[in-house]
């Protein structure tokens, strides 16, 4: 009797070990896992939008990049608060950055006419080459504007301006400069420095429902332009 009891108990603890094992383990996947759970969010919002700008619907499209635009500002900071960087991480990171900010972004401009398909092509070869070709080695700094800017001033340009093409374009060649410029830019990890940063942050996730007012994209144009015209002033990590 006392034998089966001593099994018993065995069996018991042998079950709440394993138990305890298995939500150690889940606990260290999710940690090394959300921020790539951020970027591949940030992915499908890329590859959603390339479906809506395909099927004429520009006002998704355009609002899905820049619910990428704060996806991919999140996940990096999730990364590094969680010591979970890691080279996957990177080229998910990057990936998702060309789909969502290159080829999502690039569409907005597509029209039938050759040179709006030319000036998409030069626009997604130009974030290509910003993500391969442009680090600046030093720390702390970005060589060339960031396209997740880019890609939200011309997001938010379509937005107000209807889709105007003449704008657009202008708008696009602009940020094209700024993109392949040798200009220094401070990096920009809102969510890991001062409190109004990411009062700011916390504003863009808020603008997301309000989406049907011109004052959201108002919010995301001033944001973004500050950072062109402000970088060090304003949005340095140090500042």
């Amino acid at each position: 009797m006392e034998s089966r009891e001593v099994q018993g108990a065995i069996r018991a603890k042998k079950v709440f070990l394993i138990e305890q094992a298995s939500r150690v383990q889940l606990k260290e996947f999710a940690r090394k896992n959300a921020a790539n759970t951020l970027s591949v969010t940030n992915l499908v919002m890329g590859m959603s939008s390339i479906l809506c700008s395909l099927n004429g619907h520009q006002y998704a499209a355009c609002w899905l990049v820049l619910i990428g635009y704060l996806l991919d500002l999140a996940d990096g900071a999730v990364a590094r608060r969680l010591d979970a960087c890691s080279a996957l991480g990177a080229k998910l990171d990057d990936f998702a950055d060309f789909t969502t900010f290159g080829i999502a972004t690039a569409l907005l401009l597509r029209t039938h006419d050759l040179m709006d398909n030319i000036l998409c092509m030069c626009y997604v070869l130009s974030v290509f080459i910003r993500l391969c070709f442009f680090s600046s080695g030093i720390p702390f700094m970005y060589r060339g504007l960031p396209c997740i800017y880019s890609s939200a001033i011309l997001s938010c340009t379509c937005l107000l301006s209807g889709g105007n093409v003449m704008v657009l374009r202008v708008t696009a060649v602009a940020m094209i400069l700024f993109m392949v410029s040798q200009t220094f830019y401070p990096h920009d990890r809102i969510l890991e420095s001062q409190a109004w940063k990411k009062v700011v942050y916390a504003g863009g996730v808020a603008m997301v429902f309000c989406s049907s007012f011109p004052s959201a994209c108002v919010y995301y144009l001033l944001w973004s332009v500050s950072y062109i015209l402000f970088p060090t002033t304003l949005w340095s990590c140090k500042v």
